[in-house]
């Protein structure tokens, strides 16, 4: 927290230094552009710390200080690419006949200084409207190779990372669940970072969950932000709402005469958390019927694919990337992630990776909108 409250002045900082002196608002530009420094910088690291002190004061600066979050980020994003501009077109402006740049560049400075604030203020405004609406439905056809006929249909409700916490509480979460029971899927499959706290704090938040229908159950397995918030105990609670944990498990579907297994493991990083609780899709897979008509994994990382491929799986569900969640982070995310959003292959392995159905941090979703996923399984 430290290295956050030491990073955050630094980075806003350099945004103020370089928009404001350009900012051809005279005096008034200046105070704005300053008092938007001392306050953004005051209220980042206390939304951070927000979801340690439940209450609706502490949700009320959550909110604030998460959309301030989401703002900044458009900010710096926006006066990097200007001063890439800038920088690029001074070198040009060295060369021979190319010195009128120099007053070209002086109106952009400007007209760039007073746009870029202007935008990152439209582009949360949309942003947040994108995010608090209800998830779209997305339907995927997964081919299997040498499906069985009885399972041509099989229908899995995928929901992730929805993150409970601070600025999602019950009755967004109710509405999704209305959302996926009107599907009557075979299936509910809820791939991780479902909060962002503790049980104490939003057990309340997190009961519509136990309202989720389908024909063959609903399963969960941990991300990490379970494991930030406290994974033992909302293993225990979930279990007591009826939902199947799977924690390096799996478990065995009749469905009109042929096999299912369901499997899940652990978070990809649960071994610093707990050793013993090393994601092991190998562990996972152990004993299963060499007979079903499809394995399927849930595993929160994308990133487990390969091991998932290993130990025979057909089709992995996951989420973690949230797509990206706004611009531009949505083109960064595959250096941490093998797949960003949408269906995918790794040899025999179909992996599906949801966008999410809630969001983190700021109440932020633009260019990787936030989706209830339909998953029907279909012969090659």
């Amino acid at each position: 927290m430290f290295r956050l409250f030491a990073i955050v002045p630094l980075v806003h900082l350099y945004v103020v230094l370089r928009l404001v002196p350009d900012l051809p608002w005279g005096l008034a530009g200046q105070v704005a552009g300053w008092t938007w420094f001392i306050a953004s910088c005051l209220l980042l690291p206390l939304a951070m710390m927000s979801r340690r002190m439940p209450g609706r004061r502490a949700d009320a600066l959550a909110w604030t200080g998460f959309i301030f979050m989401g703002a900044f980020s458009f900010l710096w994003v926006l006066t990097v690419l200007r001063d890439l501009v800038l920088i690029a077109g001074s070198a040009l402006a060295l060369l021979p006949g190319l010195s009128w740049l120099d007053a070209e560049l002086g109106r952009f400075g400007a007209a760039s200084a007073a746009a870029i604030p202007i935008i990152s203020a439209l582009a949360t405004l949309i942003g947040l409207y994108n995010a608090r609406k209800r998830p779209a439905l997305r339907e995927v056809a997964i081919p299997i190779d040498g499906l069985p006929q009885a399972l041509a249909g099989f229908r899995i409700a995928q929901i992730s990372d929805i993150h409970v916490g601070p600025t999602i509480k019950h009755g967004y979460l109710e509405r999704i669940v209305q959302s996926v029971n009107a599907l009557k899927a075979d299936i509910v499959a809820v791939t991780g970072d479902l909060v962002d706290g503790t049980v104490s704090h939003l057990a309340a938040d997190v009961a519509p969950l136990a309202r989720l229908s389908a024909r063959h159950g609903t399963y969960f397995v941990t991300g990490n932000h379970e494991y930030y918030s406290g994974v033992e105990g909302w293993v225990e609670y979930l279990r007591e709402l009826g939902l199947s944990v799977l924690q390096n498990q799996h478990e065995v579907l009749r469905h009109d005469g042929e096999m299912v297994v369901v499997a899940g493991v652990t978070d990809y990083s649960a071994e610093h958390f707990y050793p013993e609780q090393r994601s092991d899709p190998a562990r996972a897979m152990a004993g299963a019927p060499e007979n079903a008509g499809v394995r399927l994994l849930l595993a929160h990382q994308p990133r487990s694919a390969p091991a998932a491929q290993a130990a025979g799986f057909d089709l992995q569900l996951s989420g973690h990337t949230h797509g990206g969640q706004f611009l531009p982070w949505n083109f960064l995310v595959r250096l941490q992630q093998p797949f960003t959003a949408g269906l995918a292959r790794l040899g025999k392995l179909w992996v599906y990776t949801s966008r999410g159905t809630g969001y983190w941090g700021p109440p932020l979703r633009l260019g990787a909108p936030s989706e209830i996923t339909l998953l029907t399984l279909v012969a090659a």
